[in-house]
C-alpha cells in the first residue's frame, strides 16, 4: 500500500543489500590477493580500501537486521503513517 510519503519514510531491502555486499566482499578479497600477487601494490591497496568500506557496510546492515522490523520491511510490517499536513517537526 502506497501512502505518498515514501521518499521520507523509505526503508531499505536489507537482505538484498546483505547479499550484494557479500558478493562485493568476495571480489574485493580476490582483487586484493590477485593484485598483491601480481606485484601491483597500488591496485591491491585500492581493493583493500574497498574491502574496508564493504566491511563497515556489512556491520551496519547486520546491526539493522538485528534491530528488527523498523529497519527491515516485510509483508507483515505496515508502512509508516504519512506525516500530518501543516505540521513540521
Amino acid at each position: 500500500m502506497r501512502t505518498g510519503s515514501e521518499p521520507t519514510t523509505a526503508r531499505s531491502a536489507l537482505r538484498m543489500r546483505l547479499w550484494l555486499s557479500l558478493w562485493g566482499l568476495a571480489w574485493a578479497v580476490f582483487g586484493t590477493a590477485a593484485f598483491a600477487l601480481a606485484g601491483r601494490p597500488g591496485w591491491a591497496a585500492a581493493c583493500g580500501a574497498l574491502w574496508l568500506v564493504i566491511m563497515v557496510d556489512l556491520t551496519l546492515i547486520l546491526r539493522h537486521i538485528r534491530q528488527g522490523p523498523h529497519w527491515q520491511p516485510g509483508r507483515d510490517v505496515p508502512p509508516y503513517r504519512p506525516p500530518e499536513q501543516g505540521r513540521r517537526p
